[in-house]
């Protein structure tokens, strides 16, 4: 029997049906109940048809005509197809919140003999769950997965959430949950976010989930994207964000090892990055210290920008970039190790100077040149480099290169102090783990800027004891560094 596919949609079409799977012959269409949505067929489909078709669904849905044609189907050839999970649920907020629904359930009602479960607090397409026969489901599609993001209406997630949605980071076979949390403030923001994430439909994303409690946000969170934190404020100290946004992340990692999944993967990207990765693994014992990142990949997206640039070539030229240590401007973009077309970096562009001046300042300082060219700090390519970071745990690294990322440096074979998140050269297999590389050389240069670094990193640990439980904080910062989107 003819079919059309899932991701066969042709616009410029008038018969058009949002649905997963259609089977037509002579007798009978075979269709997901999403009648509300428009449907797609193609030419060879639409034999005579004078003008738009319309579907017209009485409250019973038992007959469904198409004007204008000469095709007329009886409800009782339609059935369900496909597997289609969606939900969009909202978690507790307070008592006294009020809920407004676009489409509520008792407006959408499903054919007869099917079992639907209305969904609370949905917006609608979310608002029903339909859970078909084992035999039903699609055979290629990965078992779902739950996403937690904070932070889930600024600017970065703005960006990074439909990337998500849409496959480009997990797979275009994995289904995929997403779990919003956000704050009081910004709760209305967050209902207007999942608004878009509904309207955009995207086949892959089964659940939406809102709420600004982490307990309640992070149930069963198998990747926690911690994107959430506040911004360095004019005339604010380093020790004192240090503190404020230590404090968040005691709290969602006291949430994580509550309610997340036992081998939860938490990538940090609210700053400071590497001591916020550091406070909430300390505060979720339960959950294995190697799963928490710091993020660094847009400094190395930004170091591999700069080189191929100096060399003349494309950044996919570039490889074997590692970012080692803090994400403050002491962080040290590494091009001793790093290679062009496979040749050393050195050997390559033969200006040293400019690599240990220019090259590792622009790195060092480009989100705050960015604030005064653009008026605001990057989000755009935050969340690509998030992606990227996610991207390089879940598939195998390229033979003979590593990726960058903050990580817990407990038995790192570089001498660097341990029990801190310390950037550093990794591989994955592409099972969400890593192993730290160990083919990298070091010259003196190398050595004294990554000690730089980790003498900073050692004394921000100091400055938040007391949110790590190891006593009383002693804040005796080196200097007071900025970080790469300060000014």
């Amino acid at each position: 029997m003819p079919f059309l596919n899932d991701d066969y949609k042709i616009r410029t079409r008038t018969l058009y049906l949002y649905s997963q799977k259609i089977h037509v012959n002579p007798s009978q269409v075979k269709t997901s109940p999403l009648h509300l949505f428009p449907l797609f067929l193609p030419p060879k489909f639409l034999p005579n048809f004078a003008s738009m078709a319309v579907a017209e669904l009485s409250p019973a849905y038992t007959r469904t005509d198409f004007s204008n044609s000469r095709f007329s189907y009886v409800s009782s050839s339609i059935r369900l197809s496909y597997h289609r999970r969606l939900s969009y649920r909202q978690l507790p907020r307070t008592p006294t919140t009020a809920i407004r629904c676009s489409v509520t359930s008792d407006q959408i009602q499903a054919p007869v003999g099917i079992d639907t479960k209305p969904k609370p607090d949905c917006f609608g397409v979310f608002c029903l769950t339909y859970d078909l026969k084992a035999e039903d489901e699609t055979k290629s599609w990965k078992k779902m997965i739950n996403v937690a993001v904070s932070g889930a209406a600024g600017m970065i997630s703005n960006h990074l959430l439909f990337k998500l949605a849409s496959g480009e980071v997990f797979g275009p076979d994995q289904p995929i949950a997403l779990k919003l949390l956000g704050s009081e403030r910004s709760f209305g923001a967050l209902e207007g976010v999942a608004m878009e994430l509904e309207d955009s439909l995207y086949p892959l994303l089964r659940e939406v989930s809102i709420g600004i409690d982490p307990y309640e946000v992070f149930e069963d969170a198998e990747w926690a994207l911690l994107i959430g934190a506040k911004p360095r404020g004019p005339g604010m100290e380093r020790a004192e964000l240090l503190d404020i946004n230590g404090q968040i992340f005691v709290e969602q990692g006291k949430a994580l090892n509550a309610v997340a999944s036992r081998n939860v993967k938490v990538m940090v990207v609210g700053n400071p990055c590497n001591t916020n990765a550091l406070i909430c693994m300390k505060n979720a014992p339960n959950i294995p210290a190697k799963n928490f990142h710091a993020l660094t990949r847009l400094d190395e997206n930004r170091a591999k920008c700069q080189l191929a640039l100096k060399a003349g070539v494309f950044y996919d030229k570039v490889s074997n970039v590692t970012i080692w240590g803090n994400h403050s401007t002491t962080q040290v973009p590494d091009f001793l190790n790093a290679k062009i077309h496979g040749i050393p970096v050195p050997e390559v562009i033969r200006d040293r100077k400019w690599l240990e001046e220019d090259f590792t300042k622009m790195v060092q300082t480009r989100g705050g040149v960015l604030i005064k060219k653009w008026g605001r700090s990057s989000a755009a390519s935050t969340a690509v480099s998030i992606v990227d970071a996610i991207r390089s745990l879940v598939t195998p690294t390229p033979e003979g290169d590593w990726f960058s990322t903050g990580v817990y440096t407990n038995g790192n074979p570089y001498g660097i102090a341990e029990d801190i998140v310390f950037s550093m050269p990794c591989r994955s297999k592409g099972d969400g783990d890593y192993e730290l590389v160990t083919d990298v050389i070091f010259d003196d240069y190398l050595r004294n800027r990554i000690k730089k670094s980790e003498d900073e990193l050692l004394a921000e640990k100091k400055c938040v004891a007391h949110l790590t439980g190891e006593g009383i904080a002693v804040c005796d910062l080196p200097e007071d560094t900025m970080l790469p989107g300060e000014v």
